[in-house]
């Protein structure tokens, strides 16, 4: 089984390693997070390095995933993402087993695709991207990198949602709308 990094260490991960070992592709090597978490646990795997020894690990392991979420800001992803790009780390997508991906959707690298999500035919998800549990996302949508489709949100039929954005739990997207930026549940129907 091929060995897989994963970089962030908090809440997010623990999500992450719930799909990754449902999934059964990839074994766990470590965590890279802070330099002061050295050596702490995650769900019984080790934070093993820093962002800084990121280099060095590359000359024993080719897969890195990002598994630090996107709240209120995705810059830490996206520099993360640059950085395993700049050091040639190959990004998996992750699918939990017990999501629906239809044959013809279109899933970018370093997507992650948690329980019982379901992505309808002729979607396009960009790189980077969290599609969370229970997210619906219906047909011919798009969604761009870097994004975060959060727990219940749903994307109706032909949505685009723009790079970096957030779709907040609960949000229900219209048909054939454009989103960019950050929308919540509190602000209904978009």
């Amino acid at each position: 089984m091929k060995e897989i990094l994963l970089i962030g260490g908090g809440g997010h991960c623990r999500s992450v390693i719930d799909v990754i070992e449902l999934e059964g592709k990839f074994k766990i090597a470590g965590i890279v997070d802070k330099k002061e978490l050295i050596g702490q646990s995650v769900l019984g795997y080790k934070i093993i390095a820093c962002d800084d020894d990121l280099k060095k690990l590359r000359e024993k392991y080719e897969f890195a995933f990002i598994s630090i979420g996107h709240v209120y800001s995705n810059i830490a992803r996206v520099k993360l993402l640059q950085k395993l790009k700049e050091l040639n780390f190959i990004l998996p997508t992750i699918i939990s087993p017990l999501s629906y991906v239809s044959k013809h959707a279109t899933l970018a690298p370093g997507v992650v695709v948690m329980h019982h999500a379901l992505i309808n035919a002729a979607v396009s998800i960009g790189e980077n991207s969290i599609v969370n549990s229970k997210a619906l996302i219906e047909h011919d949508c798009i969604v761009e990198d870097n994004v975060h489709i959060s727990t219940h949100a749903t994307l109706n039929g032909g949505v685009t949602v723009k790079k970096s954005s957030f779709v907040g739990s609960g949000s229900v997207a219209r048909e054939g709308v454009e989103i960019s930026g950050f929308i919540k549940m509190q602000e209904g129907v978009v």
